[in-house]
């Protein structure tokens, strides 16, 4: 059977833990990270966060041995499922889209699930081939990702002739 991704929930602040020990298991992961300023009473620094905290995704076949597996990695604690005991998928189509935002290196701002919304396609520029939601803020228009599992989104703003 195909490898599929899942969402895998982790221990609070483990998700680096937990993502570099599958990584060593050689299992297919990724934890999307984004760049935050912090202050400190002395100094101001970029420091990488989760974009989702608590969570990554690992891409494998839906076998028990294989679930086990990645359940059995430390900081791991469940995968992210609908039914009891049934992991469910994250389509390729909604990784590939979050890999492109955020690998563009734009600010990118999270939202709560949005179900309204005209789906589309960016035809051109860093983020060619994302798929997503178009919405529209005040004057400008927001190209936003649904990651339906984990009921979060993510977005970043777009000209509307970029899409498709």
């Amino acid at each position: 059977m195909e490898a599929r991704w899942f969402a895998l929930y982790t221990k609070s602040r483990h998700e680096a833990v937990t993502y570099n020990e599958l990584l060593r298991k050689g299992i297919e992961a990724y934890l999307p990270m984004v760049k935050k300023l912090r202050q400190w009473k002395d100094r101001k620094k970029y420091v990488d966060f989760p974009l989702f905290p608590g969570y990554l995704f690992v891409k494998i076949p839906p076998y028990p041995d294989k679930l086990l597996q990645v359940l059995k990695t430390k900081g791991a604690v469940t995968f992210v499922s609908h039914e009891k005991g049934r992991p469910a998928e994250v389509p390729e189509e909604e990784i590939q889209s979050l890999k492109l935002l955020v690998q563009s290196g734009r600010d990118l701002n999270i939202y709560p699930h949005l179900k309204e919304g005209t789906t589309v396609r960016i035809r051109r520029g860093k983020l060619e081939g994302a798929v997503g939601i178009i919405e529209k803020k005040e004057d400008q228009y927001i190209f936003v990702i649904n990651i339906t599992l984990l009921g979060k989104s993510i977005s970043v703003p777009v000209y509307a002739d970029d899409l498709e």
